[in-house]
């Protein structure tokens, strides 16, 4: 299929209940750090995007959200796709996008470079969506804050290793900062700004 025609295909079949279905996801996995949830997507974007993050876009992401896209994602057919199914906008700039997209295998960006918001309206950030390996069979790192009983242990597969100091530096702007949806196949864990992240010692 050439771009345009990618474009125009492969959105919800039922966007109102899908939709519904997915914000429930990611509010219910954004409350309880280090829950993971699944999502039975019936969307298939441009590659390389996965259809778990195609519908984390299509529910989040409107009119009235700015995207940023990795050079990959930005030269594929994903922003006609998203234009037509969800009427966003590509963000030039990192700081001015209310979204962020990451595919599998990308290099993630420091979290720094992404708008941070400020202490008046703490909610005009980027939320960074990323897609990794898996979440078991990496370095276990350890979770706790707002949200989590105890602890909650998570072994992410395809991190950098200085996501634990780019998230530490990211909790150091609270209430400012970024937060993170992370997307592993057809499941997605979602980490706060709230939420402190520490490396277990084996």
């Amino acid at each position: 299929m050439s771009l345009d025609t990618l474009a125009f295909a492969g959105g919800f079949q039922k966007p109102v209940f899908e939709a519904q279905a997915v914000f429930r996801t990611l509010m219910d996995c954004m409350a309880r750090p280090g829950m993971i949830g699944d999502i039975a997507a019936t969307v298939t974007p441009p590659r390389p995007l996965t259809p778990a993050a195609g519908a984390v876009a299509l529910t989040l992401c409107d009119h009235d959200t700015s995207i940023w896209l990795t050079p990959a994602l930005a030269a594929s057919a994903l922003p006609g796709w998203l234009a037509f199914n969800a009427g966003a906008a590509i963000a030039d700039e990192r700081q001015n996008a209310r979204f962020a997209f990451i595919e599998k295998g990308a290099m993630l960006p420091n979290f720094c470079l992404f708008a941070q918001g400020t202490q008046e309206y703490p909610d005009r950030s980027t939320t960074l969506v990323v897609e990794i390996e898996a979440f078991e069979g990496g370095r276990p790192l350890a979770l706790t804050g707002p949200g989590v009983r105890t602890e909650e242990e998570i072994a992410p597969v395809g991190l950098p290793d200085m996501f634990p100091q780019f998230w530490a530096e990211n909790r150091q702007k609270f209430p400012r900062g970024v937060d993170l949806i992370l997307v592993a196949g057809e499941r997605v864990l979602c980490l706060p700004r709230t939420t402190i992240i520490s490396v277990k010692e084996a």
